[in-house]
């Protein structure tokens, strides 16, 4: 999933992310994001992540159509978008009603009144329910880290194959025994588009061609040739070098762009291209694996940075959105039961929404699930909290667009100097 909200920019930017509008469209993603989150965090607002980043890409991808003269439709993958947007905004909604049905069930099942009392000052919980506390706290912060620390990889491995392509443009790890089964499938895909195709594989350059499929979704004759073309090409250029490790430093950048792009192409295919077969399609899915393997692939150090930066932020941050969630929801003090349901729901929830490769907001589950058991519990909600977050939330989109899409255009402008 890490590469999920990479797959919604405009494929003419990340196939030049080492260049000047490469640099100005990460830069404007990671400083608009960064504004907004310390902000709602300074607020102490909790607000969503995912739903901050989806607001930097869609400004960055509308100025960069802007300002190329075009309409602002064609330089995004919308229907990703929505998918996208959909979990974000039916995520919280399911943290509700699940929490209020899972306290509603502590309340049949445990009777230990101790579980629906209040924190009393710094006296610790009795044993089973810290132990239980601390089971499902854990279950967060795995999901947390599982969904919210895959956003962080993908946008890391953006700048790193900006910046050092000749070391991370391609998995060095891909062998030669691999690239010799990858020969014999991509045989089979090439003969497998000639049966769709009403032309002999394109001459030149193909990569125009499905560059524009991609960013409008709108095959033409030429496209299934050129993607036959691209599929050839690239298994020559894979059986010439042997493995992904012996591609020459200065070509690794522009075999990376061919497999990325054939790969995005190949995920568009089966909706936007003619009727194929499952016969015929099995195979152009084995394909894509490959290339998606040689270059959607994240190193354990920076799985490991990922974690220590998620994990660093919780323990200097915490407060503020702890003091929100725990005491300024409801009109009364979170309850263990109804923190413990908060967060089991939370947990579900998050690493079902991973299952389908969804980014959603931890803290905003979490939030929903803390009001659904407050709900369920009688205890009243406190509307001005509420109204700030649904502020927050419904002004995060426009405003991390606004703030990249300026960004983007301002170092755009720089870069161009």
């Amino acid at each position: 999933m890490a590469f999920s909200i990479v797959s919604i920019l405009p494929i003419q930017l990340v196939l030049r992310v080492s260049n000047g509008l490469g640099f100005s469209m990460v830069f404007a993603l990671l400083m608009a994001a960064v504004i907004w989150n310390l902000g709602t965090w300074w607020r102490g607002l909790p607000v969503s992540s995912s739903h901050t980043m989806i607001g930097s890409i869609l400004g960055v991808s509308l100025a960069n159509e802007f300002m190329n003269g075009r309409s602002g439709r064609s330089g995004l993958d919308w229907d990703q978008v929505i998918k996208v947007f959909e979990a974000l905004v039916f995520s919280p909604i399911i943290g509700f009603v699940l929490a209020a049905i899972l306290f509603f069930a502590f309340k049949a099942l445990m009777r230990d009144p101790r579980l629906y009392e209040a924190p009393k000052g710094t006296e610790p919980p009795p044993f089973y329910i810290r132990a239980l506390l601390i089971l499902t706290c854990t279950g967060v912060s795995f999901a947390h880290g599982s969904n919210d620390g895959q956003k962080g990889m993908g946008l890391i491995m953006l700048v790193l194959v900006g910046t050092v392509p000749t070391a991370y443009a391609l998995n060095h790890a891909v062998d030669r025994g691999s690239v010799q089964t990858f020969a014999a499938v991509s045989t089979q895909v090439a003969g497998n588009l000639q049966k769709y195709s009403h032309t002999e594989p394109a001459k030149g350059d193909p990569a125009p061609e499905l560059e524009r499929f991609v960013a409008t979704h709108k095959i033409s004759d030429a496209t299934m040739p050129a993607m036959q073309t691209m599929v050839l090409g690239i298994r020559d250029e894979a059986v010439g070098y042997g493995s992904l490790g012996n591609v020459p430093q200065n070509m690794q950048a522009n075999v990376r762009n061919q497999m990325y792009l054939t790969s995005e192409s190949m995920r568009l295919l089966p909706k936007y291209g003619p009727k194929m077969t499952q016969d015929d399609l099995a195979p152009l899915k084995n394909y894509k694996g490959f290339l998606d393997k040689s270059t959607k692939y994240i190193p354990t150090w920076v799985k490991v940075a990922v974690a220590l930066a998620l994990s660093l932020g919780t323990m200097v941050g915490w407060k503020r959105i702890v003091v929100t969630v725990g005491e300024k929801i409801g009109k009364t003090h979170l309850t263990y039961a109804q923190g413990a349901s908060a967060e089991l729901v939370a947990m579900a929830t998050i690493l079902g929404a991973d299952r389908f490769g969804l980014p959603v907001s931890t803290t905003q589950v979490l939030s929903s699930g803390v009001a659904g058991t407050m709900t369920a519990n009688g205890s009243g909600l406190q509307m001005s909290t509420l109204r700030n977050i649904a502020v927050a939330w419904v002004f995060t989109l426009p405003a991390a667009a606004l703030l990249s899409g300026v960004l983007f255009t301002l170092f755009s402008f720089i870069t161009k100097q």
